[in-house]
């Protein structure tokens, strides 16, 4: 698929507590704070910040079987993924596969800001955690 990402959606933060993390960034930084919600298929709670037309979400797990529990308790609290804002989610999945990409996520799935996302293995990409997201005009169902 030729057709590049329309921008970086936002850059997530791995965090243990949003109250103790969210002062920093909207007092110290200054940025613009939007909000919280829950993810319930990632078992998150997150902040959002904005900063130009992207965001900084900062992400507190929900449970401790989470994936982000599992991951501040092996890695700690730091950069844990950026977000490429894409179109076609879905056709774009099927390409990144037949290409040989290792994803997560193969489908689509409910994620912040009514956005479908899918997560793209770091050993597919160099190290890093991607996610591909995609405003939600269609039902996943």
């Amino acid at each position: 698929m030729s057709v590049s990402p329309k921008k970086i959606s936002h850059i997530g933060v791995a965090v243990r507590n949003l109250e103790e993390a969210i002062p920093w960034y909207r007092d110290q930084l200054g940025l613009e704070f939007e909000g919280i919600e829950v993810v319930e298929t990632e078992k998150v709670r997150v902040a959002f910040f904005r900063i130009g037309e992207s965001r900084i979400e900062l992400l507190e797990p929900t449970s401790a079987d989470s994936t982000m529990a599992k991951y501040l308790e092996k890695r700690g609290e730091g950069i844990h993924h950026i977000a490429l804002e894409v179109e076609d989610l879905p056709a774009r999945l099927q390409s990144l596969k037949e290409n040989g990409i290792r994803l997560i996520h193969e489908h689509p799935k409910p994620g912040a800001h009514q956005m479908n996302i899918a997560f793209l293995h770091p050993k597919s990409t160099g190290g890093v955690l991607l996610e591909l997201c995609e405003p939600n005009s269609k039902n996943l169902g």
